[in-house]
């Protein structure tokens, strides 16, 4: 993480869906895409919804993992590389092939794969300014000293209420 996360983002599966869908829209002018590259596995859930807006059937992933304890990002390590016929795509003239994660933060990750796919539409859902110039769309930018919750990193738990514990 490039800096302290003074401030918290909780975001539901309602407004992931409907900012994944806004996202979409965004898109729908850019294409047609002939795939779909989600970065795991952040880049999972909005790429489903996409692919299903855009009727994009070819969906590929690379796989990097940089954040080793969901807290401080580390070294990258390439998990999964992308499939030879989608680079293809990406190289020919007459193709399009689009790039999906769910927040462009530091840009480590984005960056390695945008040397991957040099010529991909690189779109996010969430962009924070450190590396906002790097994607192509996105549709909600937070600042830099914000985390945020992902509706799958989070659970329903009990809240006391806010009587409980007061002194009368």
């Amino acid at each position: 993480m490039s800096a302290p996360q003074n401030k918290s983002f909780p975001v539901s599966w309602d407004q992931f869906h409907r900012d994944s869908r806004a996202l979409a829209w965004r898109l729908n002018s850019e294409g047609p895409f002939d795939a779909c590259v989600c970065i795991t596995r952040g880049g999972l859930v909005p790429a489903a919804i996409i692919a299903r807006e855009l009727g994009i059937r070819l969906i590929e992933s690379v796989a990097i993992a940089s954040y080793h304890d969901y807290k401080d990002q580390g070294d990258l390590v390439v998990l999964k590389s992308i499939a030879e016929d989608v680079l293809a795509l990406d190289a020919a003239e007459d193709k399009k092939v689009l790039i999906i994660d769910d927040l462009v933060d530091t840009g480590k990750t984005g960056r390695a794969v945008r040397a991957m796919l040099p010529n991909a539409h690189f779109a996010t859902v969430y962009a924070k300014p450190l590396a906002r110039d790097l994607v192509d769309s996105f549709v909600t930018e937070v600042s830099q000293d914000t985390w945020i919750y992902f509706p799958w990193d989070m659970d329903v738990s009990y809240a006391p209420p806010i009587r409980e514990g007061a002194e009368d």
